[in-house]
């Protein structure tokens, strides 16, 4: 069995590319059914956020088990293996547990340290409890990459601060502000006509850190109305004017500064419809993954565009404070993986320790069945069960010394060399997976 990931992310590729894989809920078990319909892929779980789309796998084999995966990114994202190929990666076996645990921790994000990732690999562990698409292997490294991400964050100052796609998004609006000010600094957010387009997670933030960055009104916009006046409602001291989509013209006539965060399959803005609009100066901050805002606004006259791969102009300005406290970080994550591939290591030894106790066990109830045949009728049933538990007993203390060895952590080879040791003196017969 072979543990793998094969994925993209904003390192690897830009958005127009990651948007065409950007995978929903609504569509998540139908995409996990496809993976698990190749005789390659045993077990299946996948991440998709706005920055990253990653598929992790335990695979029969791995070079086919890998193939059957880019076939079905191929397939679904309708690009050709030219578009695609270059912007994926693939990591393997150890290094596949090393990234998943650093994607939980945050240190593969575009903001370091960000906090919605680990409930973005919470999902993806849910999900795939849900659809039952993965087993032991993939369940056990999932669940224990989301502890390593509440550890990091306990032990660690990672997670502190403005740490989101979210902050990053407003931060860019204020540096933005600056700079058409002539100043390279974060301004002040008072003086814009704000709205937020979309009422979920990413929403959310935008309105925590938009207050906090000096907004006290804003228009938040969204295709209901009873979700976006329960957002609003959690922000008494901000003044939001809830609408819905239909009002999206009146907003973009009336706004400067429009960040948007839905989960539409297709732009909402485009240049057509910008067009037919009376514009001032209009500032758009795209954050969602697959792109609300078209790129042709480029091209309207007033309009300034950015999403998502625009942030790495203000994330760029947090780094280099939070890299001494990813250092720390890694130390932790180097040994949470080094305890999950200890655990994976020893279930090497499953099937021999299964075969032996099935072989003594064999042996205790044949023993059993002659001594308690010579007992005669005079062998009252409490006395059976007492030297039916001593026999039973005898063989759990026989065996505990051995599985425990076998379990314990150690060299893939002197593992394999007791294994074989113990198959060879008690003339073990184990079956044969067909792998």
């Amino acid at each position: 069995m072979h543990i793998a990931v094969v994925g993209l992310s904003h390192r690897t590729a830009p958005v127009e590319v990651r948007e065409k894989l950007s995978i929903s809920e609504q569509s998540m078990e139908e995409s996990l059914k496809s993976l698990r319909v190749n005789e390659q892929v045993l077990e299946v779980s996948i991440l998709s956020t706005c920055n990253r789309l990653e598929i992790y796998t335990l695979l029969r084999h791995p070079e086919f088990g890998i193939d059957a995966i880019k076939n079905f990114l191929l397939e679904y994202s309708g690009l050709s293996d030219d578009q695609l190929s270059p912007h994926l990666f693939i990591h393997n076996q150890e290094e596949a547990v090393a990234h998943l645990m650093r994607v939980a921790a945050g240190l593969d994000s575009l903001v370091l340290g960000e906090g919605q990732i680990l409930s973005q690999v919470k999902k993806m562990l849910r999900l795939g409890q849900e659809h039952q698409s993965m087993g032991p292997i993939l369940n056990r490294l999932l669940t224990q990459a989301v502890s390593t991400g509440k550890r990091v964050r306990s032990e660690t100052k990672l997670g502190t601060g403005a740490v989101s796609i979210s902050s990053a998004a407003v931060e860019l609006a204020q540096l933005k502000l600056g700079q058409s000010q002539g100043k390279n600094q974060l301004i002040s957010l008072e003086t814009e006509q704000v709205a937020v387009v979309g009422a979920g997670r990413m929403s959310r933030l935008l309105l925590q850190h938009l207050q906090s960055k000096g907004c006290s009104e804003l228009i938040l916009v969204n295709r209901t109305r009873p979700r976006a006046e329960s957002l609003a409602s959690d922000f008494p001291q901000l003044n939001v004017e809830c609408r819905l989509l239909d009002d999206l013209d009146y907003c973009l006539s009336r706004c400067t500064l429009i960040f948007t965060s839905t989960a539409a399959e297709k732009p909402i803005i485009d240049a057509s419809r910008l067009s037919n609009l009376s514009l001032g100066s209009l500032r758009l901050i795209d954050i969602g993954v697959p792109r609300n805002i078209a790129a042709d606004v480029e091209g309207i006259s007033g309009v300034e565009s950015h999403d998502v791969d625009d942030l790495q102009e203000v994330v760029s300005r947090n780094q280099e404070a939070r890299q001494k406290v990813a250092l720390q970080a890694e130390v932790l994550l180097k040994e949470e993986g080094r305890l999950f591939l200890e655990w994976w290591d020893s279930l090497e030894a499953v099937p021999t320790i299964n075969q032996l106790r099935a072989t003594l066990e064999a042996i205790r109830g044949e023993e059993l069945q002659k001594a308690l045949s010579r007992m005669g009728p005079d062998f009252s049933a409490r006395e059976r069960k007492v030297v039916e538990a001593l026999s039973k007993g005898i063989i759990n203390k026989i065996l505990h010394t051995p599985v425990t060895q076998l379990r314990a952590p150690q060299t893939r080879t002197d593992r394999q060399q007791a294994l074989r040791v113990i198959e060879t003196l008690f003339n073990l017969q184990l079956p044969n997976d067909g792998n």
